[in-house]
């Protein structure tokens, strides 16, 4: 298991737009299909990443408390599935039941989405505020596999918590850590290491 850092687009990024499938409800989802946001949480994931197995349950009880305060999660895969097949899009449809996801999981896949976020493991988060500008990136707590410390999601709640009382999410914010983004041959961007 190799681990890959974030790579921290800068703070007050624009959300780049996008249209993707969510493999749960055949539906396409964008970020302007919820007007009224207060806030979004866009988390980089797959289905295989032992760092994602790590948090997988905390994330979604995180990402379905969070549709209460009007904020929207939204979970992309951008693996490539014909050498990673776990991360197939019937899969996703299976992993977000057993997770109990009550948002979209959105399958990206040109990995462009990955690409215009900047997105380098998974999980990456990027939590954007109403105006849809970069509030905070970086990791959802300090656990790791086989670290022994408990998942929290201290991070990202804390960063969610100043966004929604209007304030700036106070730095330093950690990288986030985990598996590489499985890139298509060829297909890797010139961020990533």
């Amino acid at each position: 298991m190799v681990a890959t850092y974030s790579t921290m687009l800068p703070l007050g990024t624009k959300a780049p737009k996008f249209s993707l499938p969510n493999v749960l409800m055949g539906s396409t989802v964008t970020l302007d299909d919820f007007p009224h946001a207060k806030a979004y949480v866009l988390a980089f994931v797959c289905n295989h990443c032992p760092f994602v197995k790590l948090i997988r349950d905390h994330l979604a009880d995180f990402g379905n408390s969070s549709l209460k305060k009007d904020v929207v999660t939204l979970a992309i895969s951008s693996n490539d599935v014909e050498n990673y097949p776990d991360d197939s899009p019937a899969k996703m449809v299976t992993e977000a039941k057993e997770a109990g996801y009550a948002f979209p999981y959105l399958y990206d896949e040109s990995q462009e989405i990955a690409k215009s976020y900047k997105a380098a493991c998974t999980p990456d988060f990027f939590l954007f505020d109403s105006n849809q500008r970069l509030a905070y990136r970086g990791q959802y707590d300090d656990a790791r596999p086989g670290n022994g410390k408990p998942v929290t999601g201290t991070d990202l709640q804390l960063a969610l918590d100043a966004v929604l009382a209007g304030e700036k999410v106070l730095e330093p914010h950690q990288p986030s850590i985990g598996c590489n983004i499985k890139w298509k041959q060829g297909n890797a961007p010139e961020y990533f290491g």
